[in-house]
C-alpha cells in the first residue's frame, strides 16, 4: 500500500502526521505523491474558518482523483475529523477513517484493517481519561539512526488537550480535557530520539505550563520536566510550545536563566492589548500581568527573544482597545507574531458576543498590526548584524548564488540565519550540524552570516 499525508495547522499536527508516517513505514507502506497513493490522510485544523474550508476543497479534489480507482480511500484526521465526526463518512464515500486527537494512537491498526476489508469504514472519536501512548516506531522511519541521514530537530508531546476555554478558541472541544503525559513516557522518548541523532527537541502541548496539574503528570510539575529532559545527555538545544500566560510560575521563568541548552527563545500569546478585551476572551490575566512576566524573562534571560499571537476584530473591540494592542506591541517589542481577525467558531462562547466588528475594518486593523510587526521585527534583525551565533542546520537555503552555496538554520533565538559556503567549501554538507556565525546583514523575515569556525 502506498500512502501520502496532507498536514494542515499547528506544530502538534505536523508532530502527529509525522508519527503516523513512521508507523506505517513500519508496516511496510510506502510513501508516494499524492496521485499515486492508494491512501490519502488529511491531518486537518479547524481554530480558524480557512483551514476548516481547505479540508472540504481537498476532499472535493480527492472524490475527483479518486475516480477509476476502486481501491484508493481517504482518511481524514484531526480537529475537524473531531467537529464533524461521521459525518464526513456520510458526506464523502470514499472517506473511510475518521479520527480525532486521542484516536490517532489507534490510527495505523485501523488503517490496516481498512485496507484488507473493502467498504468498512471506522469512526476513532473518543476522547479517553489519560493520554494514549503511542507504539515506538522508528524502523523505516526518518530518524532511524543516528548515523543515517535525517533531522536533528524533533517535536516531543508531553500533553494533549486544554481546559482553559477561552471564549473564541474550538481546542477544548476538539482536542478534549487537559491529559499530561507520563514524566517516564517522555523522557524514553526523548532519550531514543537523542540516541537516533536528535540536538534539538521542542516539548509540544497546548499549554505547556500546565503540565502535571492533572494526574498524568505524576506529580512532577513542568519546570521538573523541563530541567529533567535539560540534563539528558547529548541535547544541545530545548524549547517548548506554547506557553499559556496564566499559567507560567516562575520556576519555568527561572529556568531560562538556569539551564544552558534552554534556548531563549518563547512564544507568549498576548491575543490582545486591552484588558476590557481579554476579560471578554477569558484569558485570565491582564496587560500588567504580562508585562510582569515580560521583565521577569528579560532579567533571567536578557537575550530572550519572544513571539505571540494576536486576534484582532474580537466581537466589541474598539479603536481604543486595538490601539492599545499596538501600544503592547511597542513595548514588548516582539520578534515575530502570529496575527489573524477573529472568526466564528461553532459552540464558542464568543459566537454569541457581540457587537461583532465589521469584517473591513478587522482587514484594516489586521494590516496596521502586520506593518507595525513587520517594522519591530526589521529593527530586531538589524540588531544582530556584528553579533555572533551558533546555528543549527536544517539543509540548503532557497537563496543560492553562482558563487557560493547557502545553508540555512537558526540561531538559538529561533531567527533563521542564511550562510554561503564559497569554494571548496561549497560540497560541505551542514545539515544536522553547528557552526558559530557571525551576522553580516539582515533582511526582512531572515539573517545573512559568515562562518567564523568549523562545524560539527
Amino acid at each position: 500500500m502506498k500512502f501520502h499525508i496532507v498536514t494542515f495547522g499547528c506544530q502538534m499536527n505536523v508532530n502527529d502526521s509525522d508519527w503516523l508516517a513512521r508507523a506505517l513505514l513500519a508496516r511496510g507502506w510506502q510513501e508516494a505523491p499524492e496521485d499515486e497513493a492508494d491512501l490519502v490522510v488529511l491531518n486537518t485544523c479547524s481554530v480558524r474558518e480557512k483551514p476548516e474550508q481547505k479540508v472540504h476543497s481537498a476532499l472535493g479534489r480527492l472524490g475527483q482523483s479518486f475516480r477509476g480507482r476502486p481501491q484508493a480511500f481517504a482518511a481524514v484526521g484531526g480537529c475537524v475529523a473531531q467537529q464533524l465526526g461521521e459525518d464526513l463518512l456520510r458526506r464523502y464515500p470514499f472517506v473511510r477513517l475518521v479520527f480525532g486527537s486521542d484516536g490517532i494512537a489507534q490510527a495505523p491498526n485501523a488503517l490496516e484493517r481498512i485496507a484488507a476489508e473493502p467498504g468498512l469504514q471506522m469512526a476513532l472519536l473518543d476522547f479517553l481519561k489519560t493520554y494514549p501512548e503511542r507504539e515506538e516506531a522508528w524502523e523505516g522511519g526518518a530518524a532511524a539512526h543516528a548515523d543515517a541521514p535525517g533531522p536533528r530537530q524533533c517535536f516531543v508531546n508531553i500533553m494533549q488537550g486544554c481546559d482553559n476555554f477561552c471564549a473564541y478558541c474550538i481546542v477544548p472541544y476538539t482536542r478534549g480535557r487537559q491529559k499530561s503525559r507520563r514524566p517516564e513516557a517522555v523522557l524514553r522518548e526523548c532519550r531514543e530520539q537523542i540516541a537516533r541523532g536528535v540536538r534539538e527537541i521542542t516539548l509540544l502541548g497546548q499549554n505547556v505550563n500546565s503540565f502535571g496539574q492533572d494526574a498524568g503528570g505524576a506529580g512532577m510539575n513542568f519546570a521538573e520536566l523541563l530541567h529533567a529532559v535539560a540534563a539528558l545527555p547529548g541535547l544541545d538545544r530545548l524549547r517548548f510550545t506554547t506557553s499559556h500566560p496564566k499559567d507560567i510560575a516562575p520556576e519555568v521563568v527561572r529556568a531560562f536563566g538556569e539551564l544552558e541548552n534552554l534556548c531563549p527563545h518563547l512564544h507568549l500569546p498576548l491575543q490582545s492589548g486591552s484588558d476590557a478585551v481579554l476579560r471578554r476572551m477569558g484569558r485570565k490575566y491582564d496587560t500588567e500581568r504580562y508585562l510582569r512576566i515580560v521583565r521577569e524573562l528579560q532579567a533571567a534571560r536578557p537575550d530572550i527573544a519572544l513571539g505571540t499571537d494576536l486576534i484582532v476584530g474580537f466581537p466589541g473591540e474598539t479603536d481604543e482597545d486595538f490601539e492599545r494592542t499596538l501600544e503592547m506591541m511597542r513595548e514588548v517589542r516582539f520578534e515575530s507574531s502570529f496575527s489573524f481577525k477573529y472568526s466564528d467558531r461553532p459552540g464558542v462562547a464568543a459566537v454569541n458576543m457581540t457587537p461583532k466588528v465589521d469584517p473591513q475594518t478587522a482587514s484594516d486593523r489586521l494590516s496596521r498590526l502586520q506593518e507595525l510587526q513587520n517594522e519591530i521585527t526589521s529593527e530586531a534583525l538589524e540588531s544582530r548584524v556584528g553579533a555572533v551565533c551558533e546555528v543549527l542546520f536544517d539543509g540548503p537555503s532557497r537563496v543560492q548564488s553562482e558563487d557560493a552555496a547557502f545553508w540555512r538554520g537558526r540561531d538559538s533565538g529561533g531567527r533563521i540565519v542564511n550562510v554561503p559556503l564559497c569554494g571548496a567549501e561549497r560540497e560541505e554538507d551542514l545539515a544536522g550540524r553547528m557552526m558559530p556565525v557571525r551576522i553580516t546583514e539582515a533582511k526582512k523575515h531572515s539573517l545573512i552570516g559568515e562562518k567564523t569556525g568549523e562545524a560539527w
